[in-house]
Protein backbone atom coordinates (compact mmCIF):
# COMPACT_ATOMS: atom_id res chain seq x y z
CA UNK A 1 0.00 0.00 0.00
CA UNK A 2 1.21 3.50 -0.81
CA UNK A 3 0.57 6.41 1.54
CA UNK A 4 0.77 10.18 1.10
CA UNK A 5 2.97 10.66 4.18
CA UNK A 6 6.66 9.80 4.21
CA UNK A 7 6.44 8.24 7.65
CA UNK A 8 3.80 5.63 6.85
CA UNK A 9 5.52 4.78 3.57
CA UNK A 10 8.79 4.15 5.42
CA UNK A 11 7.06 1.97 8.00
CA UNK A 12 5.29 0.02 5.27
CA UNK A 13 8.52 -0.65 3.37
CA UNK A 14 10.33 -1.74 6.51
CA UNK A 15 7.66 -4.04 7.94
CA UNK A 16 6.54 -1.96 10.92
CA UNK A 17 2.79 -1.80 10.28
CA UNK A 18 0.34 -4.20 11.91
CA UNK A 19 -2.76 -2.23 12.97
CA UNK A 20 -3.93 1.37 12.88
CA UNK A 21 -7.05 2.93 14.34
CA UNK A 22 -7.63 4.98 11.15
CA UNK A 23 -5.06 4.75 8.36
CA UNK A 24 -6.57 7.35 6.04
CA UNK A 25 -7.11 10.01 8.70
CA UNK A 26 -3.64 9.49 10.20
CA UNK A 27 -2.04 9.65 6.77
CA UNK A 28 -3.78 12.96 6.06
CA UNK A 29 -2.88 14.35 9.49
CA UNK A 30 0.81 13.55 8.99
CA UNK A 31 0.76 15.61 5.78
CA UNK A 32 -0.54 18.73 7.56
CA UNK A 33 2.76 19.59 9.23
CA UNK A 34 4.78 18.61 12.29
CA UNK A 35 2.94 16.10 14.48
CA UNK A 36 3.83 14.55 17.83
CA UNK A 37 3.81 10.84 18.68
CA UNK A 38 4.93 8.82 21.66
CA UNK A 39 5.84 5.37 22.91
CA UNK A 40 5.85 4.47 26.60
CA UNK A 41 8.70 2.64 28.33
CA UNK A 42 8.45 1.32 31.89
CA UNK A 43 11.78 1.93 33.70
CA UNK A 44 12.02 -1.51 35.33
CA UNK A 45 15.76 -1.93 34.58
CA UNK A 46 18.79 0.22 33.75
CA UNK A 47 18.65 -0.84 30.12
CA UNK A 48 16.21 -1.61 27.36
CA UNK A 49 16.76 -4.81 25.40
CA UNK A 50 16.44 -5.86 21.76
CA UNK A 51 12.72 -6.43 22.27
CA UNK A 52 12.34 -2.64 22.64
CA UNK A 53 14.17 -1.85 19.41
CA UNK A 54 11.04 -1.88 17.25
CA UNK A 55 9.66 1.04 19.24
CA UNK A 56 13.00 2.82 19.18
CA UNK A 57 13.19 2.59 15.40
CA UNK A 58 9.59 3.71 14.93
CA UNK A 59 10.39 6.87 16.89
CA UNK A 60 13.64 7.25 14.95
CA UNK A 61 11.84 7.20 11.59
CA UNK A 62 9.11 9.49 12.94
CA UNK A 63 11.78 12.10 13.71
CA UNK A 64 13.57 11.51 10.41
CA UNK A 65 10.25 12.16 8.64
CA UNK A 66 10.09 15.66 10.13
CA UNK A 67 7.96 15.04 13.22
CA UNK A 68 8.46 15.25 16.99
CA UNK A 69 8.87 12.02 19.01
CA UNK A 70 8.23 11.69 22.73
CA UNK A 71 9.73 8.97 24.92
CA UNK A 72 7.30 8.59 27.80
CA UNK A 73 8.98 7.16 30.88
CA UNK A 74 6.55 5.24 33.06
CA UNK A 75 7.69 6.60 36.40
CA UNK A 76 4.08 6.30 37.53
CA UNK A 77 2.81 3.22 35.68
CA UNK A 78 6.13 1.53 36.44
CA UNK A 79 4.99 1.36 40.06
CA UNK A 80 2.13 -0.86 38.90
CA UNK A 81 3.51 -2.89 36.01
CA UNK A 82 1.88 -3.89 32.73
CA UNK A 83 -0.03 -7.17 33.26
CA UNK A 84 0.21 -8.05 29.55
CA UNK A 85 0.82 -11.79 29.05
CA UNK A 86 2.59 -12.18 32.41
CA UNK A 87 1.75 -14.72 35.10
CA UNK A 88 2.91 -12.75 38.12
CA UNK A 89 2.48 -9.24 39.43
CA UNK A 90 5.66 -7.24 38.86
CA UNK A 91 7.74 -6.54 41.93
CA UNK A 92 7.19 -2.99 43.17
CA UNK A 93 10.06 -0.54 42.68
CA UNK A 94 10.95 2.38 44.93
CA UNK A 95 10.85 5.95 43.62
CA UNK A 96 14.65 6.06 43.95
CA UNK A 97 15.24 2.92 41.87
CA UNK A 98 12.78 4.09 39.21
CA UNK A 99 14.58 7.44 38.88
CA UNK A 100 17.97 5.71 38.72
CA UNK A 101 16.66 3.51 35.91
CA UNK A 102 15.28 6.53 34.02
CA UNK A 103 18.62 8.34 34.27
CA UNK A 104 20.47 5.28 32.97
CA UNK A 105 18.03 4.72 30.10
CA UNK A 106 18.28 8.33 28.93
CA UNK A 107 22.08 8.15 28.67
CA UNK A 108 22.55 4.63 27.33
CA UNK A 109 19.45 3.69 25.33
CA UNK A 110 17.70 6.74 23.90
CA UNK A 111 20.28 9.33 22.91
CA UNK A 112 21.86 6.94 20.39
CA UNK A 113 18.61 6.78 18.43
CA UNK A 114 16.99 10.18 18.87
CA UNK A 115 18.06 13.83 18.88
CA UNK A 116 16.80 15.60 22.00
CA UNK A 117 16.57 19.36 22.38
CA UNK A 118 14.29 22.37 22.13
CA UNK A 119 13.72 22.38 18.37
CA UNK A 120 10.38 21.79 16.70
CA UNK A 121 11.26 18.20 15.79
CA UNK A 122 13.67 17.48 18.65
CA UNK A 123 12.70 14.55 20.85
CA UNK A 124 11.22 15.11 24.29
CA UNK A 125 11.47 12.83 27.34
CA UNK A 126 8.48 12.97 29.67
CA UNK A 127 7.71 11.16 32.94
CA UNK A 128 4.08 10.20 33.54
CA UNK A 129 4.67 10.36 37.28
CA UNK A 130 4.45 14.14 36.86
CA UNK A 131 0.68 13.86 36.51
CA UNK A 132 -0.23 10.40 37.84
CA UNK A 133 1.28 11.08 41.26
CA UNK A 134 -0.96 14.12 41.67
CA UNK A 135 -4.25 12.38 40.85
CA UNK A 136 -6.93 12.29 43.51
CA UNK A 137 -8.44 8.85 43.35
CA UNK A 138 -12.12 9.70 43.82
CA UNK A 139 -11.96 12.64 41.43
CA UNK A 140 -10.18 10.49 38.86
CA UNK A 141 -12.80 7.74 39.11
CA UNK A 142 -15.59 10.29 38.78
CA UNK A 143 -14.07 12.14 35.83
CA UNK A 144 -12.63 9.23 33.82
CA UNK A 145 -13.72 5.89 35.28
CA UNK A 146 -17.11 6.21 33.57
CA UNK A 147 -15.40 6.01 30.16
CA UNK A 148 -14.02 2.51 30.81
CA UNK A 149 -16.27 -0.55 30.89
CA UNK A 150 -15.13 -3.68 32.69
CA UNK A 151 -16.79 -5.71 29.93
CA UNK A 152 -14.43 -4.30 27.33
CA UNK A 153 -11.38 -4.40 29.58
CA UNK A 154 -11.97 -8.12 30.10
CA UNK A 155 -12.08 -8.65 26.33
CA UNK A 156 -8.42 -7.64 25.75
CA UNK A 157 -6.02 -10.50 25.07
CA UNK A 158 -3.59 -9.37 27.76
CA UNK A 159 -6.31 -9.84 30.38
CA UNK A 160 -8.08 -12.85 28.84
CA UNK A 161 -4.92 -14.92 28.61
CA UNK A 162 -4.07 -14.13 32.22
CA UNK A 163 -7.52 -15.23 33.39
CA UNK A 164 -7.53 -18.32 31.17
CA UNK A 165 -4.30 -19.43 32.85
CA UNK A 166 -6.03 -18.82 36.20
CA UNK A 167 -3.22 -16.47 37.16
CA UNK A 168 -4.22 -13.85 39.76
CA UNK A 169 -4.79 -10.37 38.31
CA UNK A 170 -4.80 -7.70 41.01
CA UNK A 171 -6.90 -4.55 40.95
CA UNK A 172 -3.59 -2.66 40.91
CA UNK A 173 -2.57 -4.27 37.61
CA UNK A 174 -6.09 -4.01 36.19
CA UNK A 175 -5.77 -0.24 36.59
CA UNK A 176 -2.69 -0.18 34.33
CA UNK A 177 -4.70 0.12 31.12
CA UNK A 178 -6.72 2.97 32.61
CA UNK A 179 -3.52 4.80 33.54
CA UNK A 180 -2.05 4.27 30.07
CA UNK A 181 -5.19 5.59 28.44
CA UNK A 182 -5.03 8.68 30.66
CA UNK A 183 -1.36 9.18 29.66
CA UNK A 184 -2.41 9.58 26.02
CA UNK A 185 -5.08 12.12 26.94
CA UNK A 186 -2.65 14.08 29.13
CA UNK A 187 0.07 14.11 26.45
CA UNK A 188 -2.44 15.46 23.96
CA UNK A 189 -3.39 18.23 26.38
CA UNK A 190 0.20 19.13 27.24
CA UNK A 191 2.03 18.55 23.95
CA UNK A 192 -0.60 18.11 21.25
CA UNK A 193 0.30 14.44 20.87
CA UNK A 194 -1.96 12.72 18.31
CA UNK A 195 -0.36 9.28 17.94
CA UNK A 196 0.63 6.45 20.26
CA UNK A 197 2.72 3.61 18.85
CA UNK A 198 3.82 0.25 20.20
CA UNK A 199 3.92 -3.48 19.65
CA UNK A 200 0.82 -5.40 18.66
CA UNK A 201 0.48 -6.71 22.22
CA UNK A 202 -0.25 -3.11 23.30
CA UNK A 203 -3.21 -2.65 20.96
CA UNK A 204 -5.86 -2.81 23.68
CA UNK A 205 -4.09 -0.30 25.90
CA UNK A 206 -3.51 2.06 22.97
CA UNK A 207 -7.15 1.92 21.83
CA UNK A 208 -8.24 2.79 25.37
CA UNK A 209 -6.35 6.07 25.00
CA UNK A 210 -7.80 6.75 21.55
CA UNK A 211 -11.32 6.20 22.87
CA UNK A 212 -10.72 8.27 26.01
CA UNK A 213 -9.53 11.22 23.92
CA UNK A 214 -12.74 11.09 21.89
CA UNK A 215 -15.07 10.70 24.88
CA UNK A 216 -13.41 13.11 27.31
CA UNK A 217 -12.11 15.91 25.05
CA UNK A 218 -13.69 15.20 21.65
CA UNK A 219 -10.24 14.98 20.02
CA UNK A 220 -9.15 12.65 17.23
CA UNK A 221 -6.27 10.48 18.41
CA UNK A 222 -4.58 7.59 16.63
CA UNK A 223 -3.04 4.25 17.50
CA UNK A 224 -0.47 2.40 15.41
CA UNK A 225 1.16 -0.95 16.20
CA UNK A 226 3.95 -3.04 14.73
CA UNK A 227 3.95 -6.84 14.51
CA UNK A 228 5.92 -8.52 17.27
CA UNK A 229 9.12 -10.15 16.07
CA UNK A 230 9.62 -13.80 16.92
CA UNK A 231 12.34 -16.29 16.06
CA UNK A 232 11.51 -19.22 13.76
CA UNK A 233 10.85 -21.39 16.83
CA UNK A 234 8.25 -18.91 18.09
CA UNK A 235 10.27 -17.19 20.82
CA UNK A 236 10.30 -13.42 21.28
CA UNK A 237 13.29 -11.61 19.84
CA UNK A 238 15.70 -10.20 22.38
CA UNK A 239 16.50 -13.10 24.65
CA UNK A 240 19.15 -15.81 24.53
CA UNK A 241 20.17 -18.69 26.75
CA UNK A 242 22.36 -16.21 28.61
CA UNK A 243 19.49 -13.76 29.23
CA UNK A 244 18.27 -10.50 27.71
CA UNK A 245 20.20 -8.82 24.89
CA UNK A 246 20.68 -5.46 26.59
CA UNK A 247 21.31 -2.16 24.76
CA UNK A 248 23.42 -0.76 27.62
CA UNK A 249 27.07 -1.62 26.93
CA UNK A 250 27.71 -1.88 30.68
CA UNK A 251 25.29 -4.81 30.79
CA UNK A 252 26.22 -6.43 27.45
CA UNK A 253 29.43 -5.67 25.58
CA UNK A 254 29.26 -4.30 22.02
CA UNK A 255 31.05 -7.49 20.91
CA UNK A 256 28.33 -9.73 22.42
CA UNK A 257 25.71 -7.43 20.92
CA UNK A 258 27.38 -7.79 17.50
CA UNK A 259 27.51 -11.57 17.90
CA UNK A 260 23.79 -11.71 18.69
CA UNK A 261 22.98 -10.23 15.29
CA UNK A 262 25.71 -12.21 13.54
CA UNK A 263 24.09 -15.46 14.71
CA UNK A 264 20.44 -14.83 13.86
CA UNK A 265 18.59 -17.40 11.78
CA UNK A 266 19.16 -17.09 8.03
CA UNK A 267 15.46 -16.60 7.24
CA UNK A 268 15.29 -13.50 9.46
CA UNK A 269 18.14 -11.52 7.93
CA UNK A 270 16.03 -9.51 5.46
CA UNK A 271 13.38 -8.67 8.05
CA UNK A 272 15.98 -7.54 10.58
CA UNK A 273 17.89 -5.44 8.05
CA UNK A 274 14.67 -3.59 7.26
CA UNK A 275 13.68 -3.15 10.90
CA UNK A 276 16.93 -2.39 12.67
CA UNK A 277 19.23 -0.66 10.19
CA UNK A 278 18.97 2.60 8.26
CA UNK A 279 20.23 1.07 5.02
CA UNK A 280 18.30 1.88 1.86
CA UNK A 281 15.69 -0.61 0.69
CA UNK A 282 17.63 -1.15 -2.54
CA UNK A 283 20.77 -2.12 -0.58
CA UNK A 284 18.74 -4.46 1.61
CA UNK A 285 17.11 -6.13 -1.39
CA UNK A 286 20.57 -6.99 -2.76
CA UNK A 287 21.52 -8.64 0.53
CA UNK A 288 18.18 -10.45 0.72
CA UNK A 289 18.93 -12.07 -2.63
CA UNK A 290 22.08 -13.80 -1.33
CA UNK A 291 21.88 -17.58 -1.03
CA UNK A 292 23.78 -20.39 0.71
CA UNK A 293 27.03 -19.43 2.39
CA UNK A 294 26.76 -15.91 0.97
CA UNK A 295 24.04 -15.15 3.51
CA UNK A 296 26.84 -14.90 6.08
CA UNK A 297 28.01 -11.71 4.36
CA UNK A 298 24.53 -10.26 4.86
CA UNK A 299 24.68 -11.26 8.53
CA UNK A 300 27.98 -9.41 8.94
CA UNK A 301 26.40 -6.30 7.46
CA UNK A 302 23.38 -6.67 9.77
CA UNK A 303 25.61 -7.12 12.83
CA UNK A 304 27.76 -4.11 11.94
CA UNK A 305 24.86 -1.79 11.13
CA UNK A 306 22.81 -2.79 14.19
CA UNK A 307 25.83 -2.40 16.49
CA UNK A 308 26.73 0.94 14.93
CA UNK A 309 23.17 2.16 15.47
CA UNK A 310 23.26 1.26 19.16
CA UNK A 311 26.91 1.74 20.16
CA UNK A 312 28.50 3.91 17.46
CA UNK A 313 30.79 3.27 14.52
CA UNK A 314 34.01 2.78 16.53
CA UNK A 315 32.46 0.06 18.70
CA UNK A 316 30.99 -1.65 15.63
CA UNK A 317 34.36 -1.66 13.87
CA UNK A 318 36.11 -3.07 16.94
CA UNK A 319 33.49 -5.80 17.35
CA UNK A 320 33.73 -6.74 13.67
CA UNK A 321 37.54 -6.84 13.84
CA UNK A 322 37.45 -9.04 16.95
CA UNK A 323 34.95 -11.41 15.33
CA UNK A 324 37.12 -11.71 12.22
CA UNK A 325 40.21 -12.41 14.30
CA UNK A 326 38.46 -15.02 16.44
CA UNK A 327 36.42 -16.83 13.82
CA UNK A 328 38.25 -16.35 10.52
CA UNK A 329 41.86 -16.12 11.62
CA UNK A 330 41.76 -18.32 14.72
CA UNK A 331 43.26 -15.58 16.88
CA UNK A 332 42.31 -13.87 20.11
CA UNK A 333 40.30 -10.68 19.88
CA UNK A 334 40.87 -8.03 22.51
CA UNK A 335 37.16 -7.15 22.60
CA UNK A 336 36.09 -10.62 23.80
CA UNK A 337 34.19 -10.83 27.11
CA UNK A 338 36.53 -11.32 30.07
CA UNK A 339 36.38 -13.55 33.14
CA UNK A 340 38.38 -11.89 35.94
CA UNK A 341 40.25 -14.22 38.32
CA UNK A 342 42.70 -13.65 41.13
CA UNK A 343 46.40 -14.38 40.78
CA UNK A 344 46.22 -16.78 43.73
CA UNK A 345 43.32 -18.75 42.23
CA UNK A 346 45.03 -19.06 38.87
CA UNK A 347 48.27 -20.17 40.51
CA UNK A 348 46.53 -23.03 42.28
CA UNK A 349 44.30 -23.90 39.33
CA UNK A 350 40.62 -23.21 38.61
CA UNK A 351 38.18 -25.97 37.64
CA UNK A 352 37.11 -25.69 34.02
CA UNK A 353 33.56 -26.47 35.12
CA UNK A 354 33.55 -23.35 37.31
CA UNK A 355 34.99 -21.16 34.54
CA UNK A 356 32.32 -22.28 32.08
CA UNK A 357 29.66 -21.20 34.57
CA UNK A 358 31.44 -17.94 35.38
CA UNK A 359 31.71 -17.10 31.67
CA UNK A 360 27.99 -17.71 31.20
CA UNK A 361 28.55 -20.69 28.91
CA UNK A 362 26.75 -23.05 31.30
CA UNK A 363 24.21 -22.57 34.08
CA UNK A 364 25.31 -25.57 36.17
CA UNK A 365 28.15 -28.04 36.54
CA UNK A 366 25.97 -30.69 34.93
CA UNK A 367 25.54 -28.54 31.83
CA UNK A 368 29.28 -27.75 31.86
CA UNK A 369 30.09 -31.48 31.93
CA UNK A 370 27.79 -32.07 28.97
CA UNK A 371 29.59 -29.34 27.02
CA UNK A 372 32.93 -31.04 27.67
CA UNK A 373 31.54 -34.47 26.79
CA UNK A 374 30.17 -33.02 23.55
CA UNK A 375 33.66 -31.93 22.52
CA UNK A 376 32.86 -28.23 22.28
CA UNK A 377 35.08 -26.90 25.07
CA UNK A 378 38.57 -25.59 24.29
CA UNK A 379 41.44 -23.82 26.04
CA UNK A 380 43.45 -21.62 23.68
CA UNK A 381 41.74 -23.47 20.81
CA UNK A 382 42.83 -26.89 22.10
CA UNK A 383 40.05 -29.38 22.83
CA UNK A 384 39.28 -30.28 26.46
CA UNK A 385 38.18 -33.88 27.07
CA UNK A 386 38.74 -34.24 30.82
CA UNK A 387 35.83 -33.07 33.00
CA UNK A 388 38.28 -32.58 35.88
CA UNK A 389 40.48 -30.24 33.85
CA UNK A 390 41.82 -27.17 35.65
CA UNK A 391 42.98 -23.90 34.14
CA UNK A 392 46.18 -22.46 35.58
CA UNK A 393 48.91 -19.91 34.96
CA UNK A 394 50.58 -22.50 32.69
CA UNK A 395 47.84 -21.79 30.14
CA UNK A 396 48.58 -18.07 29.96
CA UNK A 397 48.99 -16.82 26.40
CA UNK A 398 50.33 -13.31 26.82
CA UNK A 399 48.08 -11.68 29.40
CA UNK A 400 45.07 -13.97 29.03
CA UNK A 401 43.68 -17.47 28.47
CA UNK A 402 41.09 -18.04 25.78
CA UNK A 403 38.27 -20.42 26.68
CA UNK A 404 35.59 -21.51 24.22
CA UNK A 405 32.32 -23.43 24.27
CA UNK A 406 31.22 -24.37 20.75
CA UNK A 407 32.36 -22.34 17.77
CA UNK A 408 30.46 -19.21 18.79
CA UNK A 409 31.14 -18.66 22.49
CA UNK A 410 34.54 -17.31 23.54
CA UNK A 411 35.93 -15.44 26.54
CA UNK A 412 39.28 -14.37 27.93
CA UNK A 413 40.38 -15.36 31.44
CA UNK A 414 42.42 -12.50 32.87
CA UNK A 415 44.00 -11.76 36.24
CA UNK A 416 42.01 -8.97 37.87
Amino acid sequence: MTYKSDFLNILEQRGFIHQCSDFDALDAKLCEGIQTAYIGFDPTAQSLHVGHLTGQMMLYWFQQSGHKPITLMGGGTGKIGDPSFKDKERQALTDESIQANIDALEKTCFQQFLTYGDGDTDALMVNNNDWLDELKYLEFLRDYGRYFTVNRMLSFDSVKQRLERESPLSLLEFNYMVMQGFDFLELNRRHGTILQMGGSDQWGNIINGVDLGHKADRVKLFGLTAPLLTTPDGKKMGKTEGGAVWLNKEMLSPYDYYQYWRNVDDVMVGTLLRRFTTMSISEIEKLEALQGQEINEAKKVLAFEATQMCHGEAAAQEAAATAQKVFEQGGVGGDLPTVPVSHAALSSGIAMLDLLIEAGFASSKGEARRLIKGGGVRINDEKVSDEACTVSADHMNGDSIKISASKKKHALVKVA
